[in-house]
């Protein structure tokens, strides 16, 4: 992919699936919480399954769905806890690294734009250790709005001054894309390698990469 890096001034880099391995989180909501869930409540794990899956569905798209400290009341489990028991599967794409380098060497801008929360953002970013990297580091507790809240781009504009017209977005969610689209964020790739687990998906929407070394060439 020739990509016009001569256009683009800033650079927002989602954390979870687009810069880190998504395993982790798929593993930690989709199969340890139900199980901590079943074994706490007494509960078969299928009817656990069933209960915690239908009340994550209520809160996708909301601060509450990354909120570790909601999750820990509404479940009577300690959220934070259990993630950094499992803080050994916390891993980076293996192009990612390479590619906040070559960023670096570009002299361009870099932000980590995220709707983890804050708990999880320092443990998976004291894990990996790529602070370094960034400009900015931006949650949306910060700013009040997930991202899939077009507001969440107007805050985030107002705190960094970036250009929509020289700004390149990655993401792994289309729902996130979308409202930067709508915002006016010129440059949208989706990232369609989101977890070392499963087979890359690309999106119809957006332009897809499934790793950085396409933007490096």
């Amino acid at each position: 992919m020739a990509f016009p890096w001569q256009d683009i001034s800033w650079v927002l880099l989602d954390m979870d699936g687009t810069l880190l391995d998504k395993h982790f989180d798929d593993y930690f909501w989709e199969t340890l919480v139900p199980d901590e869930y079943a074994r706490k409540k007494g509960l078969p794990l299928a009817l656990a399954k069933d209960l915690v899956y239908a009340r994550y569905q209520r809160e996708e798209g909301t601060l509450n769905w990354t909120d570790i400290d909601f999750w820990s009341r509404e479940l009577d489990l300690d959220i934070p806890s259990l993630k950094e028991g499992i803080r050994h599967l916390i891993e980076v794409h293996p192009d990612a690294e390479a590619f906040l380098q070559f960023l670096r060497q570009q002299g361009k801008k870099v932000a980590l734009v995220t709707n983890a929360h804050y708990k999880t953002l320092n443990l998976k970013m004291n894990h990996v250790g790529l602070l370094d990297y960034f400009d900015e580091v931006i949650s949306s507790f910060d700013l009040g709005t997930p991202k899939e809240d077009m507001r969440f781009w107007e805050i985030l504009q107002e705190k960094i001054s970036f250009n929509p017209d020289h700004t390149l977005l990655v993401d792994d969610n289309a729902e996130v894309l979308d409202s930067a689209r709508r915002y006016g964020i010129k440059y949208l790739l989706f990232k369609a390698k989101s977890s070392s687990q499963q087979d890359p998906e690309s999106h119809p929407d957006f332009p897809s990469i499934e790793s950085f070394l396409e933007l490096m060439d």
